[in-house]
């Protein structure tokens, strides 16, 4: 966790004084005015602090600290001013969220004791987001591994889907990166609702009917509305609710929103989904890139051609992680293990898909049916490629 500290003046003069005096206590970095400092952040940060002057021009603090707020909610904000007018500190605090609002000339040693302050909060805030993550992703990480034990058709590219959002959000630094991950792990659950029948894709030169279509329609809203019963769930409901939501503005849910306005987390799953679908969710092709690039209007063109610009990442796990195949039995499968080749009993029906990260569960179930000589044993499996963490 950094805990660096950006000071932000349109005086070089200022930030060289106050860096002289801080430089010994704190990892201190500086930018001349607003313009320069979401730069900074842009390209350094997230910082754990930023305090920024008031009176700067083209940008005075209120608008720069409103811009970090948006860009940088964990960093905590200090307003430092000689203009200490009511007006100003009420701005500050409810367009910046300011934590501490300073007036200037201040001492170092308040300086320094409002900056241990601000780091104090900023660790406070980290821990409790570490906490909510890790705690959201590893409850919803149980749910899917039950749930894919019940249908591995409709569940089976959760893990596939989850690693893609995972590895993507953050390269492409998509506010609220763990909210993509959860959302692209829970995208389908409303598929449960479903007749058995009518769970995972449609075949191939499948009619469906009008009923069905109905049903398939509904699925991103049942799945917003089963979400949204978990608390502070509420950013991936709103993702999961947009998932097959056109960037024209076309699609479901039929509202007004479209472009820039539907969360990004949305138009990136978007992207994702029906890239799995052209690539089967293993092996990711120029190819599939050319299909979706096609579809004028259903993608947002940006983040199309930001995501195949990180194929890469989408390849398959023996690219992407640096694995090797190998055959194991049932009895010698380990958590994290993906497996190499889809996963099917001696009659010929989906087990598990190709790709999909065995977990404690999974692979007990794998070793019950392997007593039951309905899966062939060994099980080809991809294993030592890097691993997502929860």
């Amino acid at each position: 966790m950094s805990e660096t500290i950006l000071l932000v003046d349109d005086e070089p003069n200022a930030l060289a004084g106050y860096k002289r005096q801080l430089r010994k206590r704190f990892a201190i970095e500086t930018a001349e005015g607003g313009a320069a400092g979401l730069a900074r952040i842009e390209q350094d940060g997230p910082f754990a602090v930023v305090v920024s002057d008031m009176m700067m021009p083209g940008m005075n603090g209120v608008e720069f600290l409103g811009e970090v707020m948006e860009r940088a909610p964990q960093t905590v904000r200090l307003m430092l001013t000689g203009n200490a007018d009511q007006g100003t500190a009420k701005a500050a605090v409810n367009e910046g969220c300011v934590f501490r609002f300073l007036t200037k000339p201040i001492e170092p040693d308040a300086f320094g004791a409002a900056l241990e302050a601000a780091l104090g909060h900023h660790r406070l805030l980290s821990a409790e987001k570490e906490l909510l993550e890790r705690t959201l992703a590893g409850s919803v990480k149980v749910l899917v591994d039950l749930l894919s034990l019940i249908d591995q058709k409709g569940f089976g590219r959760g893990a596939t889907m989850r690693r893609w959002a995972r590895l993507l959000a953050r390269k492409l630094k998509l506010p609220q990166p763990w909210t993509v991950e959860m959302a692209a792990m829970l995208a389908r659950i409303g598929e449960v609702t479903l007749p058995p029948e009518l769970r995972g894709p449609l075949a191939a030169g499948g009619q469906p009917s009008p009923l069905e279509i109905e049903m398939r329609r509904r699925i991103p809203e049942v799945s917003r509305d089963l979400i949204a019963n978990i608390p502070r769930m509420a950013g991936v409901a709103e993702i999961v609710a947009y998932q097959e939501k056109r960037y024209d503005g076309g699609g479901f849910p039929e509202d007004s929103l479209s472009g820039e306005s539907i969360p990004a987390g949305a138009r990136l799953l978007k992207i994702l989904s029906d890239l799995y679908g052209f690539c089967d969710g293993y092996e990711v092709t120029e190819a599939a890139f050319d299909t979706l690039a096609r579809d004028v209007g259903a993608y947002d063109p940006k983040l199309l051609r930001d995501v195949r610009d990180n194929r890469a990442l989408l390849q398959g796990d023996q690219a992407a992680g640096g694995g090797r195949v190998v055959e194991v039995t049932a009895a010698g499968l380990e958590p994290g293990d993906r497996l190499s080749i889809d996963l099917k009993t001696e009659a010929g029906d989906l087990v598990l898909a190709a790709g999909h990260e065995l977990t404690a569960p999974l692979i007990e179930k794998l070793r019950n049916l392997v007593r039951l000589k309905q899966v062939h044993d060994p099980v080809r499996v991809l294993r030592g490629a890097a691993a997502d963490s929860a």
